[in-house]
């Protein structure tokens, strides 16, 4: 049990059905659409959805490495390392899940023929790495590397399938049997900014919350940096930067007779999206920001959920 604690396997869980959702319901549908068989069949997905996953549980083990002093601080009960899991076999689980990581996806980037697909895969070990040792300590650097690691959990998709390299650089919408469907490259771009966005906000919301134990250890995070009222107006605004693009694409769904969709975007996301942005600033203590980090990412999971009207109403 300690060591599914230590690499959040809850976490793991949103990874892994947040990608098998893109596949299902955005990529695996294209096999109709597109001339020619998938890369990314069963097998390969689940090679690249391994990789992506043990990645991610690599880099909670090593950041957890790192980060003893300042857990013993902002969250004593929850240590694992040293009392449950020595540091030494958490190291070396460490290099043995990136190392399983990377052979996973050399399967996939063998049959493509595209060896350098496997940089990919290392640059995020090493970006997990950095940002453990040395990232997260700093002014907004941290926050941005977690966000832009989780867009990639989508775009890594994007990347490796060559079907959706055919709908790149065409319209909002293409027509396919009759009628108008979203294109399945921006979908999932949008996906990918929704990711990058609430993540980023909540892993600022999260530096609010562990205020105290940063500061102790030196680091220079935004709160410390700037206080948590300016911080909590700069999070209002990325999530306003979240909630425009959100909002035209729900009104464009809703223009082009994508009801469902449509509604849901709006009620669904935008909406909550905005209660969110008014309630932050609401209170200024450990328990409020953990609950607004609680409550994003709720919001976060109904986004996820999403695809599955996407699919209902493209496919079904």
């Amino acid at each position: 049990m300690a060591w599914l604690k230590l690499i959040r396997w809850k976490n793991l869980v949103i990874i892994l059905v947040t990608q098998l959702l893109a596949w299902l319901c955005v990529l695996l549908p294209l096999e109709n659409l597109y001339h020619g068989s998938l890369l990314l069949n069963t097998a390969n997905f689940a090679w690249v959805c391994a990789s992506t996953i043990l990645i991610a549980a690599a880099g909670y083990i090593i950041n957890d490495y790192f980060d003893i002093r300042i857990d013993i601080i902002n969250r004593p009960e929850k240590v694992i390392l040293e009392k449950r899991i020595p540091r030494r076999m958490a190291m070396l689980s460490h290099i043995f899940l990136n190392a399983a990581a990377i052979a996973s996806a050399w399967v996939v980037a063998r049959q493509a023929g595209r060896y350098e697909w496997i940089f990919l895969q290392i640059a995020c070990i090493i970006l997990l790495w950095f940002y453990s040792t040395h990232f997260k300590r700093q002014f907004i650097t941290g926050n941005i590397c977690v966000a832009l690691l989780t867009a990639l959990t989508i775009i890594v998709l994007l990347l490796y399938e060559p079907a959706m390299h055919h709908y790149a650089g065409k319209h909002y919408f293409i027509r396919t049997n009759g009628s108008m469907v979203p294109n399945p490259v921006w979908v999932l771009g949008i996906y990918a900014y929704f990711a990058f966005m609430l993540t980023w906000m909540r892993e600022i919301v999260k530096d609010m919350e562990d205020y105290k134990g940063d500061a102790t250890e030196g680091c220079i995070t935004m709160p410390i940096q700037w206080g948590l009222l300016r911080t909590s107006r700069f999070v209002q605004v990325l999530s306003l930067l979240a909630i425009i693009p959100l909002t035209i694409a729900g009104i464009r769904l809703l223009s082009v007779r994508w009801m469902p969709l449509g509604v849901y975007i709006i009620g669904a996301i935008v909406l909550p999206l905005l209660l969110w942005t008014w309630y932050l600033p609401r209170k200024a203590t450990t328990q409020h920001y953990e609950e607004a980090s609680r409550l994003l990412k709720c919001i976060m999971v109904l986004g996820i959920g999403s695809l599955l009207i996407y699919y209902r109403q493209a496919h079904g």
